[in-house]
């Protein structure tokens, strides 16, 4: 017959329980680990193409239709994740992290036009990685702790494409859309379930 366990760590265990429910009570729970990963691969497989196209507006379409590719990937796990956890993606804080990662997308596409026609291409990728990371620390603080991490380490990745040299930038949206997805994705769906 084994001893029981010492009472102190039966009460270590039931606070930790008690203090990961109530954080996730208030959060939102439903950002796509594995859909993240997803996002990842196709990310690096963006970057691979990307960087083989003759001329930057066949560059900047890769990208483009990465986004698109990445947006149904994320939006589809998202919400099969939001179900089976039942976390509702439009209401309490679901609605409150939307609210908050939406603006600097749509800042991030304005800033694309914007940035294309003046002839600065080559300061996209680290606006587009400043944004998403942005996006990512402002809504995840109605998300699991992981989430603002995760798009700080964005928001270095955009640092240094824009302070780099011009050559960088394609390899350090591989870096950022491509690992950073991958590591985080994994992260996210080890601790807090796909």
């Amino acid at each position: 017959m084994s001893s029981p366990r010492p009472l102190r760590d039966r009460a270590v265990d039931d606070l930790r329980f008690i203090r990961q429910t109530m954080e996730r009570a208030g959060s939102f729970t439903a950002v796509p680990g594995w859909g993240q990963v997803a996002v990842g691969a196709t990310a690096l497989a963006a970057a691979f193409l990307a960087a083989r196209q003759p001329s930057v507006e066949l560059w900047l379409a890769t990208w483009l239709g990465e986004a698109i590719v990445a947006l149904v990937i994320g939006g589809w796990t998202m919400v099969r994740k939001a179900y089976a956890v039942n976390d509702p993606i439009l209401s309490g804080p679901g609605r409150r992290f939307w609210l908050s990662f939406i603006p600097p997308m749509a800042v991030g596409g304005l800033l694309t036009v914007a940035l294309y026609r003046a002839g600065h291409w080559h300061a996209l990728p680290g606006a587009w990685l400043l944004l998403y990371g942005t996006g990512f620390v402002t809504g995840g603080a109605f998300s699991v702790r992981i989430v603002p991490v995760m798009g700080l380490c964005f928001m270095l990745a955009g640092a240094v494409a824009l302070f780099g040299p011009a050559a960088w930038g394609n390899w350090v949206l591989a870096a950022g859309f491509g690992g950073l997805h991958i590591v985080f994705g994994g992260i996210i769906a080890r601790r807090y379930g796909g």
